[in-house]
């Protein structure tokens, strides 16, 4: 399989509440805009795409419709953490994990979006000598 594009797609009872909590705290833009479906891409990252759709769309099958998006972990690498997190702070955003160093090599934070769906902001950092015989060499954080 040759794959030409992979985003995750949140599906939601709040379709514009949540495309508006990525454009103002994660600079996305509208891409396509619909009543039931948004397409955000990165204002910095063309590659960087994001889509939010009505969870009762009937584009999802029967089996599927109705679920939200919870249980699940977006991660945004990027790089100045300390920035965001002063920018999450003000804009009100729940910091669910302050930000801290981990061991294993990332600075991080963590907050959510308006569905529940966690959101942890990273900064790859160098992992600590226990950490470091984890990763393979392409893989280390710089």
């Amino acid at each position: 399989m040759k794959c030409t594009q992979y985003y995750p797609v949140l599906m939601t009872d709040k379709v514009s509440e949540t495309a508006r909590f990525y454009t103002e705290n994660f600079k996305f833009q509208a891409v396509f805009e619909a009543d039931w479906y948004i397409h955000l891409q990165s204002e910095e990252d063309e590659k960087v795409n994001l889509a939010i759709l009505d969870k009762s769309h009937e584009t999802i099958p029967a089996e599927g419709r109705g679920n939200g998006a919870g249980g699940m972990l977006l991660n945004f690498e990027v790089e100045d953490v300390d920035a965001l997190y002063h920018q999450a702070q003000e804009n009100g955003l729940p910091i669910l994990l302050a930000l801290k160093d981990e061991p294993f090599g990332q600075r991080h934070f963590i907050t959510k979006d308006p569905n529940g769906v966690l959101i942890d902001i990273i900064k790859p950092i160098p992992p600590s000598p226990e950490f470091l015989e984890q990763f393979s060499p392409e893989a280390l954080p710089a």
